[in-house]
């Protein structure tokens, strides 16, 4: 029997279709990729430009390949060049589940004109949850083109075109946006902007269970070695302890992926010398391919990270670790935190990661290559959680002793641990000299040699929103913004954002007042008149969660734009010892 469905209900049933959830591959409406042979295979912005299958191969960004950055695991398209490889957002249902903090979305926008410095596209979304509720969503993301190289996942070297490839870097995004916690995700609706286009997306999962024990940002992108055939045998520091590590890796800011082979976690007793046998780390589950199985090493792609697999090893608090992994291939740059104040090891060639004798590790560095994190967990709950320190010189511990970790932020850890009136937080401490609020110093490019970091804005997704079971951040910065001509109102805009931002997301913003610097060169009337308003801002209260008055803690009772002189390291900017432990001694913990 045939049965003749009415127009309208017909018209209702393909209006139902289309709202029905779609995994995203099945969405794809537009062809980004193309083969650098066959350029008019794709159409990226409608201009045809596109990007070039064979840069991204040579980043690691193959066809299905895994890919974890800021925390979320996303895929990219397992397609060809020339075909269908985006969603060109248009108000789709994508289904999308799990539990998380955030949705992240590997994105970029294609609405900007080439040269004029790019510009961003927006619109606004809806998740809806299994429990039935719904939530709107505002996804930006910069253009493939023009948008800034400091918060992009990957830099590409060329752009396909009809009449030729050109040398001009192409950049994908991933841009991350809340959730509410405690929500399983079923669907997600994306915005309606047809500029916006969507190659993955994905719900970061939260850190349950871990607490971020050590912590340094990728503050440039350098020479080394070069490398070939060494192991790097890197000492840290950890704030919270327990009985379950794992460590993690990042290539930010790079263009070519990475090789980690062996890779081992000790105790220091001296030196490069372990307490015991180093315990060898996996990375089964981090993303990438593995050696032996997966298990024994991982490739990172350009701009992509990796997490060793749980490993049952005691780490104790306020102690040095070695973490040792072994470089196999050849590493002549990478990315790096530039001011380690604190020795560590190269090998001679060889994997050494498991050595118990120090005797191979010949060459000592002070900087930090690609080991970004140590995060432990005790296998009981969520753990106390972490508290992150966005700062800059005086955080990172310019002018402190070598070797002896005495940055106010070690200084702290060691408060916490040994109190019990607020949780043993861990502290991540994410400063970097010579960093700004709202100026990059370094400006992502794989290409200056500046390791002054991006600026607090265009790295607070990656070093505080990702960071592990981040609870609350304090903010220390802004003197090298008005040393470098900065006024008061661009700083307290940039402060205002970083903590909007990050209350916005659920985590306490505790914000510190600007130190005096008189006596410096760069430190002129005018410059302490501009550092004076930001801290009359800050005192004022905006909203944040707690006020740091540091200026208040260092500053000369009869001089105050100057510093104490028992506090002064010598150069009139940075606080020596005593002076960074009277900042972490002043810090009230209840507003932690």
């Amino acid at each position: 029997m045939t049965v003749t469905v009415p127009a309208s209900a017909a018209s209702q049933t393909e209006s139902q279709a289309k709202e029905r959830p779609l995994p995203l591959n099945q969405l794809f409406d537009n062809t980004a990729v193309s083969d650098d042979a066959r350029p008019t295979g794709a159409d990226f912005d409608g201009s045809g430009g596109s990007l070039s299958a064979q840069d991204l191969t040579a980043a690691g960004w193959t066809p299905g390949r895994s890919l974890t950055v800021q925390g979320a695991g996303l895929t990219w398209p397992r397609r060809a060049p020339g075909e269908p490889d985006n969603v060109r957002a248009d108000g789709q249902s994508v289904r999308v589940r799990g539990h998380g903090d955030a949705l992240a979305f590997l994105v970029a926008g294609t609405g900007g004109v080439a040269g004029t410095g790019g510009g961003e596209e927006s619109g606004t979304g809806v998740v809806r949850y299994r429990d039935g509720s719904r939530a709107s969503y505002r996804l930006t993301a910069s253009d493939w083109r023009g948008g800034p190289l400091a918060t992009k996942a990957v830099a590409l070297p060329h752009i396909n075109t009809p009449g030729g490839q050109l040398a001009e870097k192409a950049r994908l995004y991933v841009v991350t946006v809340p959730l509410a916690r405690g929500r399983a995700v079923d669907s997600v609706e994306l915005p309606r902007n047809g500029d916006l286009h969507v190659f993955a997306l994905s719900v970061r999962p939260e850190s349950r269970g871990w607490t971020g024990s050590w912590a340094a940002s990728a503050s440039g992108y350098t020479a080394v070695g070069p490398w070939t055939d060494r192991t790097l045998r890197l000492v840290v520091h950890t704030s919270a302890g327990g009985p379950r590590v794992r460590v993690r890796l990042d290539n930010t800011f790079a263009a070519t992926p990475v090789r980690i082979g062996g890779a081992t976690v000790a105790v220091q007793a001296s030196g490069a010398s372990p307490r015991g046998a180093p315990v060898p780390l996996s990375f089964r589950n981090s993303g990438g391919s593995g050696g032996s199985g997966g298990s024994e090493g991982v490739e990172i792609p350009a701009g992509a990270q990796a997490f060793s697999d749980p490993l049952g090893f005691d780490v104790p608090a306020d102690s040095n670790l070695l973490v040792s992994f072994h470089l196999p291939g050849t590493v002549t740059a990478a990315p790096v935190h530039s001011l380690a104040v604190q020795q560590s090891y190269v090998s001679e060639p060889g994997d050494h990661a498991a050595d118990t004798a120090p005797d191979a590790y010949t060459s000592t560095i002070l900087n930090w290559p690609l080991l970004t994190g140590v995060d432990v967990a005790d296998g009981r709950g969520d753990g106390p959680g972490s508290v992150v320190v966005l700062g800059d010189s005086i955080t990172d511990g310019e002018k402190s002793t070598r070797d002896a970790n005495r940055r106010w932020p070690n200084l702290l850890a060691t408060r916490l641990q040994k109190q019990s009136v607020v949780p043993r937080y861990g502290v991540l401490n994410h400063g970097i000299s010579a960093n700004r609020v709202v100026t990059d110093r370094y400006p992502g490019d794989g290409v200056s040699t500046d390791t002054g970091g991006v600026s607090a804005l265009h790295r607070l997704d990656r070093d505080v929103l990702a960071q592990t079971s981040a609870r609350t951040v304090v903010v220390f910065l802004g003197v090298n913004d008005v040393r470098w001509g900065a006024r008061a109102e661009q700083v307290v805009d940039g402060l205002r954002e970083v903590a909007e931002r990050a209350r916005g997301r659920g985590l306490r913003v505790v914000v510190a007042t600007i130190a005096p610097c008189e006596g410096e060169a760069r430190c002129t009337a005018d410059v302490d008149a501009e550092r004076v308003a930001v801290n009359q801002w800050i005192r004022s209260g905006f909203g944040f969660d707690g006020v740091l008055d540091f200026d208040a803690v260092l500053r000369d009772p009869g001089h105050p734009s100057r510093m104490r002189s028992a506090y002064d390291s010598g150069d009139h900017l940075h606080p020596g010892d005593a002076g960074l432990a009277a900042l972490a001694e002043s810090v009230d913990l209840g507003l932690l």
